[in-house]
């Protein structure tokens, strides 16, 4: 069970502002570490911690976490506030999976998915399942445009 995930920013401020305004997250306890940062919070829950990073590119063919998703709902509420914000995303339509998904990168290039999903999915065959990493990987590696 995932209990939360740690990201790392050389902009913590505007990573914690990026997550706040798109995610609802909001800053709360953290112990006095002997370094800057924030754990992020929703339902009373540390989900997100933002900790110093020196920033740079990632080496996608290397080893390191791709992205993190959130489960959340009312996925044209959020399409609105991406607009609203002028937040570029991409979209993945998954109805075997009962799923609709919107792909933004934070300010400093951090790569989140947000997934809605609208019902139940039936057990999704292997073949599925592979189609929609695939569909994945060809938005990654598509430059990010918002679309209407």
């Amino acid at each position: 069970m995932l209990d939360h995930a740690t990201l790392r920013t050389g902009d913590l401020e505007g990573t914690r502002a990026f997550l706040e305004s798109v995610l609802d997250l909001k800053p709360g306890y953290r112990p006095a570490f002997s370094f800057p940062g924030y754990w992020l919070y929703v339902a009373g829950e540390p989900i997100v911690h933002l900790i110093p990073g020196h920033g740079g590119p990632v080496d996608r063919a290397g080893e390191s976490i791709d992205h993190v998703a959130f489960r959340l709902v009312d996925h044209d509420g959020m399409r609105r506030k991406l607009d609203e914000l002028s937040i570029p995303y991409s979209r993945m339509e998954l109805p075997e999976l009962g799923e609709r998904r919107l792909f933004v990168r934070t300010p400093n290039g951090i790569l989140l998915e947000l997934v809605f999903r609208e019902r139940k999915s039936e057990f999704v065959g292997h073949e599925d399942v592979s189609d929609a990493v695939r569909l994945k990987n060809d938005l990654d590696a598509a430059p990010s445009v918002k679309e209407a």
